[in-house]
């Protein structure tokens, strides 16, 4: 209980002021989210990697994502054979459960969680997972109907790639900032997480409850919530990672579906009822999965 009191409450809260303040007023969500991923977020990023020390346990995660993608969509092919359902209906799946809210959910309750060199981690695997989402997303939305240019084009659209490559680079070169221009940047990489967690309340509020494929949901649900945990443990497992680490990949791994993932099924028409569903129904059961998950971590 203290830790849902001390590290979850104060992240649903924020979320519920989202939540109400869309149900209230109807708020044009985009010129926020547009704010938040084009000057807020690539702060934060930036800040993140030129402080950073890469080393490698930046390339244990690398294999982390990529080994818990291939596995989570191995998974769901067998599911989708075993059903015999259609090419739509796996991508439909892959879609809710491969891609996980790292974000605008992960990163705070790691934060709270675990202090400000485990939200240093998650917001390094934030951005990996957002270029996987944005890429292979991309793909399994808009498989037959685009191709690999589009999830490319996606990649380079978002302006944190060029915040890693801009921290990295100064990083690499030993440029210094000068400190009022970092200044500014922290000013604004402060306001990223609570603006993205306002926006995820939000996105939540618009999704409509009801005439759920629940037997899908259900299935989806099990797999991003339980199963993408255990997987994300045993793969810690196999590298000898930070230990502190690997506990931020593990609680990343087991967060409910990604709220952004629904744009591209939307977009693509690639089951968007069954996602929205998925992310919906996750977000509220992972309330008591994360603390549990939490709890049994330390």
């Amino acid at each position: 209980m203290e830790i849902f009191i001390q590290v979850v409450f104060p992240v649903l809260l924020v979320f519920l002021i989202g939540f109400l303040v869309q149900r209230w007023k109807k708020v044009d969500i985009k010129p926020i989210s547009t704010v938040a991923i084009f000057i807020m977020t690539p702060c934060l990023v930036f800040r993140t990697f030129y402080h950073s020390i890469l080393d490698i346990q930046a390339l244990y995660m690398v294999f982390f994502a990529v080994i818990l993608l291939i596995a989570l969509i191995i998974l769901n092919k067998i599911y989708v054979k075993i059903r015999k359902y259609d090419q739509s209906m796996e991508s439909g799946f892959i879609l809710s459960t491969a891609f996980m809210n790292s974000g605008n959910y992960g990163a705070p309750i790691i934060l709270f969680a675990y202090g400000e060199v485990a939200f240093a981690y998650s917001v390094m695997f934030l951005v990996l997972q957002a270029v996987i989402m944005n890429f292979f997303g991309v793909y399994y939305a808009a498989r037959g109907k685009a191709g690999i240019k589009v999830a490319i084009r996606e990649v380079l659209k978002m302006p944190a790639t060029y915040a890693v490559m801009i921290g990295l680079l100064l990083k690499l070169f030993n440029v210094t900032v000068p400190e009022n221009l970092m200044l500014t940047v922290d000013i604004i990489a402060e306001a990223a997480i609570p603006t993205v967690m306002i926006i995820l309340g939000m996105q939540l509020a618009r999704i409509q409850w009801g005439n759920f494929e629940w037997g899908n949901v259900m299935y989806s649900t099990i797999v991003r919530l339980f199963l993408s945990p255990l997987i994300a443990y045993g793969i810690t497992l196999l590298f000898p990672m930070d230990p502190l680490m690997a506990k931020v990949l593990i609680v990343s791994a087991a967060m409910p579906s990604a709220a952004t993932i629904v744009m591209y099924a939307v977009q693509f028409d690639s089951h968007p009822r069954l996602v929205s569903s998925v992310t919906l129904v996750t977000t509220i059961i992972s309330v008591a999965t994360i603390t549990i998950l939490l709890i049994i971590l330390g």
